[in-house]
């Protein structure tokens, strides 16, 4: 299903997370350009549409108007800013998020050729929390993964064991 680059076990775990929580035929806007996680969602029965590239940070106009089911934040928020402002405008009742969480071993990502492809945050999972219930969602749903890495070192094996992402479920808050 996935082509030898992509990261298979964080696409199979966060799909499966989907199907758990989500009828196939349901539709999703996908914060974020097209990618390849958007496309094996369709590949599985969900109607997709994506952000265009936009600074959610500063417009979230298409997140305002959407109609759809559900909203996803796959590996988005540790991009922004604030996430707080598109969270509270999302209109749909229900949420998927899945952040990096920040490792004791390692730096946050940073690319400094491109201001866009860093990690301004890199989250523990309260403060996903925290930001997510402020915003006005409930988590009904979550669970940490990690993710191992083909390399000899000391981090790679830290890898092995340490959770790297978390992934949750949420509802609007009634």
């Amino acid at each position: 299903m996935y082509e030898n680059n992509f990261p298979k076990k964080r696409f199979q775990i966060t799909l499966d997370f989907v199907k758990k929580h989500l009828k196939d035929n349901e539709t999703i806007l996908d914060l974020g350009v097209p990618n390849p996680f958007s496309k094996i969602l369709v590949q599985n029965g969900y109607d997709v549409e994506n952000t265009s590239g936009e600074d959610l940070d500063d417009d979230f106009s298409k997140v305002e108007v959407f109609k759809g089911d559900a909203v996803t934040a796959f590996e988005i928020f540790e991009h922004m800013v604030a996430p707080y402002n598109v969270l509270k405008a999302i209109p749909c009742e229900k949420l998927f998020v899945s952040v990096p969480l920040k490792l004791w071993f390692a730096p946050a990502y940073r690319n400094k050729n491109d201001i866009r492809d860093q990690h301004y945050h890199e989250f523990e999972p309260w403060q996903l929390d925290y930001v997510l219930e402020k915003a006005g969602w409930e988590i009904q749903d979550s669970v940490k993964f990690t993710n191992p890495v083909k390399k000899i070192g000391i981090r790679p094996l830290l890898r092995k064991f340490t959770d790297r992402y978390y992934l949750v479920y949420c509802t609007r808050k009634k």
